[in-house]
């Protein structure tokens, strides 16, 4: 996975676009999305291994939740200020 964001970076780098959004821009799109993504899944793979009814285990998946929703907000409030 490292290899595909190190790539999609040097891609990004390397051209140079006129449009309303650079390819970089959308390079970092992307990795923001495969990040949300693999953090995601490590979320819910941990909440699968919690045992039904146990208040700890609710308690973090409200916590995965919100981070959840708080990297998805900052990671679009930051494409809309690269597309100004």
């Amino acid at each position: 996975m490292k290899s595909i964001i190190v790539a999609l970076a040097l891609f990004g780098f390397m051209s140079v676009s006129h449009a309303e959004e650079t390819v970089a821009e959308k390079a970092k799109e992307t990795v923001n999305d495969v990040k949300r993504a693999g953090k995601k899944a490590v979320n819910r793979a941990e909440e699968a291994l919690c045992t039904e009814g146990d208040v700890k285990c609710l308690a973090k998946k409200g916590q995965n939740r919100v981070e959840e929703g708080a990297d998805y907000v900052k990671d679009k409030v930051d494409e809309a200020t690269d597309k100004k």
